[in-house]
Formats: C-alpha cells, structure tokens, sequence
C-alpha cells in the first residue's frame, strides 16, 4: 500500500547512537550523563541543528544506582545541559524497561500533536558496567561491618518478586514450539547478518565513532581509542559452541549465547512534523506512521512485541505483508521467534486486538502457518540485531527504529514494522515509512 504524505506528519530529521559496549568494556568509565549527554550532541550535530530549537526532552533510564547522585538525579537534565541545550528546556526521563526510547518517541510526538513543542529529543541510555553493588537493610539495624551482606542488583537480572525474565521467556519459546536449536540458529545468524552489515558500512548511517580517552590518577593521557563497532559482536561464533552453552537460572532454551549482553550505549532522535523539517530545510530519516504502546500478563513477554506490531496495523489499516523489513528487539532470540509464529497467524491478524488480549495468558496461540512463518523471518533482523548489537536496555526501542529506517533507505524505502518488549511484558510498537 502507498503512502500519501502531509504536512502534519511526525517525521524523525535525526536518528544515532552511540556504540554499544560489552559489560565492563571499553565504555565502563563513562557516566550516564555523560553517556546520553554523547548521543544528544551527535544528533544535533547530524543535522547542524542549534540546540535552542530543542523544544522539549523526553529520555529513558532505567536506573538510577549508577548516578552520582542517585536520589532524584533528573537525568534528562544533567544529559541535556551536558549537550549544550539550553537549562530553559524541560526534559522527563523516565522507566518503561526497555521500550522506553521507543516511547519517547510516542510521548513527544504528543507534545507535538498537542501544539507543545515544535521540536523533541527523543532517545535513551544505559550503563551497565557502572551500576554498584547495594548494601540493604543497615540504615536503622545497627549491623557491625563484619555482617554487611553485599547484594549484585544485576544477578539475576529481572524482577524480585517474579521469576527471571529467562526463564519465562524460555518456557514461554517451548509452548510456542520454539526450539532451543532454532533459537541457536537464529542467534549465529544476527552475528553473521551484523558482521556482513559492518563490512558494507551500513552502521555508519546510525553508529557515530566514539573516541575513549583513559587517562592516570593524576589526569595525564594515558591512551586513545576510537570505538567504531558494537563490542558484543563475535565474528567467531558458531553453532556447535552455541549448543554446548547451559540454560540460565534452569530455563529450558535460553542461554548467554542466544541473548544479548548487559551492555552501555545511548540513542538519540529529533522529532518534528514535516511542515517544520521543510522550513529548516531538512530531510526526514522517517515517518512515523503509528505507534503502540501495550502491556499483557506479566509472564509471557516474547509475546508482547506481536501484539504491540498488531496493534500498529489495525491503527493503520495494514497488512503484515505491506511491511518491507521487520525489527523485532532480540531480548532473547526466542522473542522475534514467538512473535512471527503470532504475525504467521491467520485468525491472530484477522481478529479484533481486544479478541486476542483475552487470549494472551499461558496458553499459546497456536496454528501459525509454517510457510508465513519463514517467510516473515527472511524480513526479520536482516543486519542483525541486540545478541550482536548488543542491548543496552532503554536506549534500545530507538536503535531498533533508526536501524529499521536506514535498512528501508539501503533498499529502496517502504514500511517497517518495529517492535521492542519490556519488562513484565510491556510492548512498544511503530510502523515507519521512508521515502
């Protein structure tokens, strides 16, 4: 289906990242004011825009252990200032789990909508590497020194009160007839999509190179290092070392190799409708054509980025087959997977949105059609995604819609359908077009 534009149309003119670093690697010593702070500057500079017409800033972040000042830190606004946009702005930052620099995206356009701000930055961060170990229970109990038990808020990494995000997600892939083989498989090949990608440059279109500065004690440059690539990805994975991994926290599928990493890195998008991009002369990456945001029963996240994509479609009266490419965050390979075998559903698509959220418990929707499914899979992550990316959990929902966007312009433009799940099963969708 073709795509007639307007004037009033959301349009994102700017779309980067930085790269994504592995879990105490390059990246470890850089904050994450610091860290988002990098990505604002790089997509304003992207389009030469002068940081005062930044009308509002809407951020996700997950956590706030890591900060500085970790009581009500306003991270939004220590990144902006850092940037160079004008301490007038407002800014939000904001916990949505992983979706959440997809719904900046969503929230700031209803600023727009709203007749609230012409411009928006839109994006995320996360730093793994410099979250701390916590010390709990001792304010008011009087412990000796000698009893301090020392707790690691990343092991496991989920929700106290529910059982490990693996371990759904893993029980979750079997009900849907996702095997462990096929999500082996489909992890090899993100690697494999990723490096084929980054030889041809195609992350040089969102990844801006970020130059690492270590220095000694007493300030003196020690070395210099310009990052280029996401260090999560492995050119030397293979299947047969993929399958001699374990299952995580006693899941049945999911493992370290068919994840993605903890990692740190921060996106960055410049929201604006088209009238306003045509009077400053720039050209849009995307339009946003419809946007989602879902939430379904707390065990059954692989599902969620289906329903959230669904939800898309009906909003914009389209089909699954209109959509070009589709980028489904790999949170666990089997999240993608599960989402295709709904997408390959018949009475799924065809069915009011509402009809299949009753359905959407423990019990699987079944009877996708095999053929469909495969032939979704071929549009699915085609220059791989967060196992080879890496995941850096709310600066993630951008990096899946600016690499949908630069993958429809690498191929001529069309629609994509974009989706990114979250913790205790939130969803965030977009369907984009490009020119």
């Amino acid at each position: 289906m073709s795509f007639t534009k307007s004037k009033d149309d959301l349009v994102c003119v700017s779309a980067v990242r930085t790269p994504f670093g592995r879990f105490g690697g390059t990246m470890r010593n850089i904050d994450i004011y610091d860290l988002g702070a990098i990505a604002m500057k790089n997509a304003m500079e992207r389009i030469n825009l002068d940081p005062a017409l930044i009308d509002e800033v809407w951020w996700g972040c997950g956590d706030t252990t890591n900060c500085k000042d970790p009581y009500t830190p306003v991270i939004a606004r220590q990144s902006m200032l850092k940037a160079g946009i004008p301490p007038e702005t407002p800014s939000l930052y904001y916990d949505q789990a992983c979706i959440s620099a997809m719904t900046t995206v969503k929230y700031g356009s209803r600023s727009i909508l709203l007749g609230e701000a012409e411009i928006v930055m839109t994006g995320g961060a996360t730093s793994f590497s410099t979250v701390p170990f916590l010390l709990r229970n001792i304010r008011w109990e009087g412990k000796r020194h000698s009893s301090f038990m020392v707790e690691d808020p990343l092991i496991p990494l989920g929700y106290k009160d529910f059982a490990p995000v693996a371990v759904d997600s893993g029980e979750v892939a079997i009900e849907y007839g996702v095997s462990r083989e096929e999500q082996d498989e489909f992890a090899l090949a993100s690697h494999q999509n990723y490096g084929k990608a980054w030889e041809r440059g195609f992350f040089k279109n969102e990844m801006v190179p970020l130059e690492i500065v270590e220095k000694d004690k007493k300030g003196n440059i020690k070395s210099k290092k310009v990052l280029d690539i996401d260090e999560q990805y492995r050119s030397d994975v293979t299947l047969e070392g993929l399958a001699k991994l374990k299952p995580i926290f006693g899941n049945p599928t999911c493992t370290a190799g068919n994840a993605p990493g903890m990692n740190d890195g921060a996106t960055a998008q410049i929201i604006m409708k088209r009238s306003k991009a045509e009077e400053l002369g720039l050209e849009p990456v995307y339009t946003i054509v419809a946007m989602s945001s879902i939430a379904l029963q707390p065990r059954i996240m692989p599902v969620s980025p289906a329903f959230a994509i669904k939800k898309c479609l009906d909003d914009a009266k389209l089909s699954i087959d209109d959509m070009k490419f589709i980028e489904i965050n790999e949170a666990f390979a089997c999240v993608p997977l599960v989402s295709c075998k709904l997408l390959s559903n018949e009475r799924f698509l065809a069915s009011p949105y509402e009809e299949m959220v009753k359905e959407a418990s423990s019990k699987a929707i079944l009877d996708n059609d095999d053929a469909k499914y495969e032939e979704l899979k071929q549009k699915l992550n085609v220059n791989g995604s967060a196992i080879a990316t890496g995941h850096p959990n709310t600066a993630s929902g951008a990096r899946v819609m600016m690499t949908a966007a630069y993958n429809l312009k690498e191929n001529g433009g069309g629609y994509a359908a974009c989706a990114i799940c979250g913790g205790l099963t939130q969803g965030g969708g977009a369907i984009i077009w490009v020119e």
